[in-house]
This record gives C-alpha cells, structure tokens and sequence, in this order.
C-alpha cells in the first residue's frame, strides 16, 4: 500500500512538470495563419501588426501579463478612427511570440520594446499606452526615453503597488518549488478567473477563448511566473518622478471595480507625478480595456496632452 502511494504521489508531482514538456512550441506551423508580421530580435521573434493610417502619428501599445495583442482589439479601432498609426505587438511568452527562458526584468523588457521599435524605425513622438504589467513596461521605456514620448497612457497600471496575484508571494520568491506551484495550480486560477468574466460585455470577440488558448502553448506559465519575479517585483516611484520631472504629459484611467490593481494606486500615482490626469470608469474591472474600450477611447479624445 505504502509502495502504491509513493507512485501515486511522484505522478502527482511530475504531472504538472510533464504537462508543460509535452506542450507544443510556438513556431512556424502555429505562426502560418497570424495576421501581421514577425520580427526577429535579439531574444528571439516577435509578433507584431501595425493598424489605421500610414502616416498617422504613432500609438505603441503594451499588453499586460496574461493576454497578448489581441486584448486591443477593441481599443485599436478606436485610436485608428482617431488617426492613429497604431503598433500592437505580443510579449515574449505570449501570442505569437518566442519563449525565451531566464528573467523577465526590467532590462529584458525593456530591450524588448527598444529593438522593435528600432526594427520599424519608431523614435519620435510616440504615444505609449501601457495596459496592466504593460503600464509598467511603459512606464520604464517612458523614463528612459523621455525625448521621445508625446505622451504616456497608462490603463490600470501595475507599478504603484505590487501585483498580488491568488498564488500569492510564495511563489514569487520560492524557487522550484514555486516553479511547480504555478504550473500545477496557474492554469485553474487562470480559466477560473475567465469564468467569472464571461457574463461582462467585450468589445473583443472570443476573448476568453484566446485567453484560455494561451495555457495550451509551452512557455506562456513560464513567462508569466518570470515577470511576476521580474517586473512586477517592484514599484516604479523612481521612474514616474522622472517622468514627472521631464514633463511628459500622463493620463491614467482606472476601472472602479478593479481587484487586481488596487484604487489606492491613484492616490500613489499623484503623490508620485502631481500633474498626473487621472479618471476612473465606474463598473469597470481591470478588463476595461476590451470592456470599456469606447469610455477608455473617450477619455483619451477628451484629454489629449499639453506640451
């Protein structure tokens, strides 16, 4: 009995492990039908489209942790109608995009954005909007190149307190044992977070089809536990005091009923960057941007930046 047990315990164990060896990799095959282009960067290949008119002033958009560049469906339109020259793109670990291994940290990121945007010839006058962990990837190119930023939108933006996710900070700082953690139980807390959003209206179609086809490629729970060690492991008062100091206009929109990133992040943000605009949609989550994408497309019509 006891000998029946162990097995039975060591499957347990290496199911999670052997779940995501047998998951098929991103590359060529999987890539045939992607809409857009693919450039190959220093890390490996990015995903990348671009949208509405070619001579439009340019809008970079940065997705967050567990979506890819579909989740600007919505919001694309809108800033294309606008005359927006819109540039949407997947992460490294998401979409369409190569998984490299090692940390997700600000300079990973960071490079991330730095080369695509020198691989399409970008570095003027751009409009950065940064959803979620986006937010703070955003805020870090924001603050490295300010020269170059026309403004910064920053749509429930991580960065002001960190990210609390319900696996919870063990296994952010637990190695291998928080490894296996999240891929045995990241999943469930993933399509169980799903579920509870079908009933709220999209202006993406099928997004939590596309969110749910993520856990199915290897490397996606990987990239997302690397980012949480990585650029959501701290706040980002030093980058927002120096874009504050640069001048850089800075609009934020927060959703009321966020339980991801807390509201109280509007009151850090302020103390951090005091000519800051913010607005917060009331009965939006933290998907307002592909649940209220026409009130986020407002706010951004109403409050164009001062320079």
């Amino acid at each position: 009995m006891t000998y029946v047990l162990l097995i039975l315990l060591a499957a347990l164990i290496a199911a999670p492990v052997l779940a995501e060896r047998f998951r098929p990799r991103m590359g060529p095959k999987a890539r045939q039908k992607a809409p857009g282009n693919f450039a190959t960067l220093s890390r490996g290949v990015v995903h990348y489209d671009w949208l509405g008119p070619v001579r439009g002033p340019v809008c970079v958009c940065i997705h967050g942790l567990t979506t890819s560049s579909y989740v600007w469906g919505g919001l694309a339109r809108g800033l294309a109608a606008m005359g927006f020259r819109v540039l949407i793109f997947d992460h490294y670990g998401r979409g369409y995009s190569d998984r490299p291994k090692g940390a997700h940290d600000n300079a990973f990121y960071l490079s991330e954005v730095e080369e695509l945007l020198a691989h399409e010839g970008v570095d003027q006058d751009i409009t950065l909007i940064g959803y979620s962990m986006g937010g703070a990837i955003a805020t870090l190119y924001a603050a490295a190149h300010p020269d170059q930023i026309r403004q910064l939108i920053l749509l429930a933006p991580a960065g002001m307190t960190q990210v609390r996710t319900q696996l919870g900070q063990f296994v952010r700082k637990t190695p291998i044992l928080g490894d296996w953690m999240m891929l045995a139980f990241f999943p469930y807390q993933l399509r169980k977070g799903l579920k509870a959003e079908e009933a709220l209206p999209t202006q993406v179609e099928n997004i939590g089809d596309k969110q749910r086809a993520e856990l199915k490629w290897r490397g996606f729970v990987p990239a997302v536990l690397a980012s949480l060690r990585g650029v959501l492991s701290r706040t980002q008062k030093t980058e927002h005091q120096i874009i504050h100091r640069e001048g850089i206009p800075v609009l934020a929109i927060w959703g009321r009923e966020d339980t991801v990133i807390s509201l109280s992040s509007v009151g850090v943000l302020a103390e951090w960057s005091r000519h800051a605009h913010q607005e917060v949609i009331d009965g939006a989550t933290h998907a307002l941007t592909y649940t209220h994408a026409d009130q986020v497309i407002e706010i951004i019509r109403d409050n164009p930046p001062k320079i």
